[in-house]
């Protein structure tokens, strides 16, 4: 079969497929650097959406919040930031894709922040449609400021504790 007749997998079926996932390995030379030494826990996708998922309304978290659940869960150093910044963006897409499709109760992807508060432009609509579902919740939308995303007022009181 070639490329072009291959079917695209849907967001939904990108968030089911946790291929060997998840797994714990050691932080390599390369990252520790950045990372520190220890082991890095590479998350399955839909482990990243059940913790956006627990967010009720009012509430929100960040990734980094999200990686810190995942390392403590698996005892690992830290929560890969690649790999879990990429399984919230795919959570935000399949929830939209599911929500298109008529299911309710989808992944409130809009209260996972980036870090310090900042909106995510990756998401579905962009920073105008995260900022209409969180104005809607009851935040205040800071503007951004230069190449900086909007981002939320006081986002630290709503955080959920970890």
């Amino acid at each position: 079969m070639s490329a072009k007749n291959k079917k695209r997998k849907s967001w939904q079926e990108k968030l089911a497929d946790s291929k060997d996932l998840p797994k714990v390995v050691p932080i390599t030379e390369k990252m520790s650097k950045r990372w520190g030494t220890g082991t890095v826990v590479i998350p399955a996708p839909i482990e990243v959406d059940e913790i956006m998922n627990k967010v009720s309304k009012g509430k929100l978290t960040t990734i980094n919040q999200i990686r810190e659940i995942l390392a403590k869960k698996h005892g690992a150093s830290i929560g890969c930031p690649m790999t879990t910044g990429i399984f919230v963006w795919i959570s935000a897409h399949a929830a939209e894709e599911a929500k298109a499709e008529g299911k309710k109760n989808t992944t409130p992807y809009w209260r996972t922040l980036k870090t310090k508060g900042e909106l995510n432009p990756k998401y579905p609509g962009g920073v105008e449609e995260q900022s209409a579902h969180l104005k809607q919740e009851g935040h205040i939308i800071e503007p951004a400021k230069g190449k900086k995303p909007p981002k939320l007022k006081n986002f630290e009181k709503y955080l959920v504790k970890p």
